[in-house]
């Protein structure tokens, strides 16, 4: 944040640059399991491709007026250090831990010596099939003869076509993958954030690919919303959240406020937030929510309504907030960044706003509604003019996006999975209020 903006991090890995479409080597992430989970990464990418082109067949006339569906003509190319990718027009083939589409050549060449089998291993298969899917979407682009976009649009327009493909997998379609679980489109989000730009980065650029809040959300349009909706992407419809940091003192602090001024100023400005909104909401004033930060044993609280695994918690017999300020508040600003503590702020006062109105918060639509209200004050931070408060600051829709991930991670039991959590909130961030209600 800043001190009248926002709150922020750099945590994930630089993206490395290829011709069109590309991702980068990510750093760490959790298990994975699926039916391709076993097959070697080769295999898994023969079967993405095949079920991709399978996908595409079906769907293609739909936004094509009819046309057939055409597979890439120049083939698939995977490559390493000592067997490099072909050329690409002018460009020579080098080696980075890569994936591409090449529109001169017509054809995908990726990494098959580093990147896929780390993806593989780290993130499991679905987010292979998820790189190749949104590699296949730019082949898509040049079909539909879309690709005099700006680079950003282009490769969210990609994510969201790889959305519609998970979608017909996640419908029980695909004999590639089959029974994904919750946990494992978990996982997939995981990875998704580390394939970001470095926070800062402007939409402008001409290797911009957007925020991990931007590309989870085309993933997430694709899904929900299938090829239509992602073959009308352009310049002027895409909600592109991406900015560049204003001053250098931003920059150099990766727009992040130091922890003890973060939780201050953060918890006053959810105050302010809730004094405006809760009328709206409820129909009845917002009675000041004391926040009492724990190190060691926690507040006496009857019933607590828990947030971020119990570490944190509403107590409706008390009306205060209480999270760990021992561990789990540091371990969020120095691993995440400072909106990571704000996005468990965020929780813990739409937690109080869900009850003090009467509504559930332990159900899934109750979590949900949560997800979202806590998206609710994040809108109005984004929309604030400087001096108006704090506003949110490069890389800070990524840190809550990581935050909700390390919050909400798939159990294989009930209630919403992070990946639903993620689209709560972001409804929140979109819409604002209005959505939540």
């Amino acid at each position: 944040m800043t001190a009248y903006r926002r709150i922020s991090v750099a945590v994930l890995a630089v993206l490395l640059t290829s011709v069109t479409g590309c991702v980068p080597l990510p750093e760490s992430a959790g298990p994975n399991t699926s039916t391709a989970a076993t097959a070697s990464p080769n295999d898994v990418v023969t079967r993405s491709v095949t079920d991709v082109e399978r996908f595409w067949t079906a769907r293609y006339p739909e936004v094509s007026r009819g046309a057939a569906f055409k597979p890439v003509q120049g083939g698939l190319h995977p490559y390493t250090e000592t067997d490099l990718p072909p050329a690409c027009g002018d460009e020579q083939g080098v080696y980075q831990p890569n994936a591409f589409y090449c529109p001169a050549g017509d054809f995908i060449a990726w990494d098959a010596q580093t990147l896929i089998p780390q993806l593989q291993q780290q993130f499991g298969p679905l987010l292979v099939g998820v790189v190749l899917a949104h590699e296949y979407g730019h082949a898509v682009q040049t079909r539909l003869g879309v690709s005099d976009q700006p680079t950003v649009v282009l490769e969210q327009q990609a994510d969201c076509f790889a959305g519609a493909w998970m979608a017909d997998v996640l419908a029980g379609r695909s004999q590639a993958f089959t029974g994904v679980t919750p946990a494992q489109l978990d996982n997939t989000v995981a990875g998704l954030l580390l394939l970001r730009d470095q926070p800062g980065t402007p939409a402008q650029a001409a290797q911009a690919h957007g925020n991990a809040f931007d590309r989870i959300r085309a993933l997430q349009d694709g899904v929900e919303k299938g090829v239509a909706t992602c073959a009308a992407y352009r310049a002027g419809n895409v909600p592109v959240t991406e900015v560049p940091f204003t001053s250098r003192e931003d920059a150099a602090t990766g727009g992040d406020l130091p922890y003890a001024e973060a939780v201050t100023s953060l918890a006053d400005d959810a105050q302010g937030y809730w004094s405006r909104a809760y009328p709206e909401l409820a129909g009845k004033p917002w009675p000041t929510l004391p926040v009492r930060p724990f190190t060691g044993t926690p507040p006496s609280c009857t019933a607590p309504d828990p947030a971020a695994g119990g570490a944190a918690f509403y107590c409706k017999a008390g009306d205060f907030v209480t999270f760990d300020n021992g561990r789990l508040g540091p371990q969020l600003h120095q691993n995440i960044g400072d909106n990571a503590v704000g996005m468990l702020l965020g929780d813990l006062f739409a937690r109080a706003a869900q009850d003090r109105r009467g509504r559930s918060t332990s159900d899934r639509t109750g979590q949900l509604a949560v997800d979202c209200l806590a998206g609710s004050w994040t809108n109005d931070q984004l929309n604030r003019q400087p001096g108006q408060g704090l506003t949110l600051s490069p890389g800070d829709l990524d840190e809550a996006v990581a935050a909700l991930l390390a919050f909400g991670r798939a159990a294989e039991e009930s209630g919403p999975s992070a990946f639903e959590r993620i689209a709560s909130y972001r409804n929140g961030v979109l819409q604002g209020l209005g959505a939540c209600t």
